[in-house]
């Protein structure tokens, strides 16, 4: 069953790992991989990579991404969504902390940060504007 408009932005504000999708080129299948992202209902997706790395430049050429988030307990629900990017600035020490807070335990959070924006390179925030939707709770199985 379809989940609401309500229920699919609620389960995409929840920190779940996403599976990012790009246009990777002719002759090459879409670029999909594991990342972290931020979500609010009603605002933009956003998600912070190497400024230097293979997703941004391939975003930059594509415009746009698509993410893919789901879970198996207590039902099988997924939420899908993509758009266009809507823009793009040099990250933040705090939106990495804001990242790393919404996926890690509070004592492991600082550490991270410490050593990923010490070892990462730079960093770039890259929002997303929501325009296409897919959903479901397939209940359990």
């Amino acid at each position: 069953m379809a989940l609401t408009r309500e229920e699919r932005e609620q389960f995409l504000a929840e920190p779940h790992v996403a599976a990012i999708a790009v246009d990777a080129g002719e002759g090459r299948a879409p670029l999909t991989v594991p990342i972290w992202y931020q979500y609010t209902p009603g605002g933009d997706v956003w998600i912070m990579t190497g400024l230097d790395s293979r997703k941004n430049r391939l975003i930059g050429a594509a415009g746009r991404f698509s993410l893919m988030v789901d879970r198996i307990d207590p039902t099988v629900r997924y939420v899908s969504v993509e758009g266009p990017v809507v823009g793009t600035a040099p990250a933040t020490v705090e939106q990495l902390r804001e990242l790393a807070s919404r996926y890690l335990p509070a004592d492991k959070a600082e550490g991270y940060v410490a050593a990923a924006w010490k070892d990462h390179g730079e960093q770039v925030v890259l929002r997303m504007r929501p325009e296409h939707w897919v959903s479901s709770d397939l209940g359990s199985v």
